[in-house]
């Protein structure tokens, strides 16, 4: 691609915990996926950072997630397609209030964590969360893992969609990202996660935990809000995808 979207998660504190570096790293991307209360977040948490991202013209996504505050909503839960798109719909209906407030429409969707990464592999579970979007919006981009089956889905669904890639997280052979639980799986090196998304956007490949290059579709680049180097990372990044020549934007542009 000659442009890439550079995204991140945000909007995660609540209540009295303060979680990321919000403030600081909405002026350096292009896209913001918000918590929208069930994994992180709060109203006013959801209020603060619609506002924030109107004011640096960036594009909001809505950023659903498990029913678990606790686990950060990184722990796999056993629910149906139709709880799956219940819980979707439900959060991308709390956010686009906000966004209406602020006079602004969400550009896409992006689920969060564990309920991202089931949705990768799980067709059935895919196209309930797809289908719940498509009920609520049709114009609504789906922001998923590239080359899963999330995107397949939501294709289907009459959705456009985002194909996401991770400039702070190792792949496996099959191009899904490494567990968490698993040494190696967040990279911390800003001059390696440079180095990647810079290789992902300008050839489309991505070389694995195991060291192999792999082929991999970058519509949009992701920095995790939560890494204690997201600041340098997304500034970084950007300028080397400048350098490059290539142009970083939203889907709204």
């Amino acid at each position: 691609m000659s442009w890439v979207d550079l995204n991140c998660d945000l909007g995660e504190s609540f209540g009295a915990y303060t979680m990321g570096m919000d403030a600081e790293v909405i002026p350096h991307v292009t896209s913001v996926n918000v918590a929208c209360g069930y994994h992180a977040g709060d109203p006013l948490v959801m209020e603060k950072t619609v506002a924030l991202a109107k004011r640096h013209h960036v594009a909001v996504g809505a950023h659903p997630g498990l029913p678990d505050l606790m686990g950060f909503g990184r722990r796999p839960m056993n629910v149906t397609p139709a709880e799956a798109g219940a819980y979707v719909k439900y959060q991308v209906g709390a956010l686009m209030a906000f966004a209406a407030g602020h006079g602004i429409r969400l550009q896409h969707v992006k689920p969060h964590g564990a309920l991202y990464n089931m949705a990768a592999k799980d067709e059935a579970l895919a196209k309930g969360i797809a289908e719940a979007i498509a009920d609520v919006d049709s114009s609504l981009h789906l922001m998923g893992l590239a080359g899963s089956v999330m995107l397949t889905e939501a294709e289907k669904a009459g959705l456009p969609v985002i194909s996401e890639v991770f400039a702070d997280r190792a792949y496996n052979d099959d191009g899904s990202l490494v567990s968490r639980k698993l040494p190696g799986a967040v990279i911390h090196d800003a001059s390696e996660a440079v180095a990647r998304a810079v290789k992902m956007a300008k050839e489309n490949k991505v070389i694995s935990i195991s060291g192999r290059e792999i082929p991999i579709r970058a519509d949009s680049i992701c920095v995790h809000g939560d890494n204690a180097q997201a600041i340098e990372l997304v500034t970084e990044i950007r300028a080397a995808l400048k350098a490059e020549g290539i142009d970083v934007r939203n889907f709204q542009s």
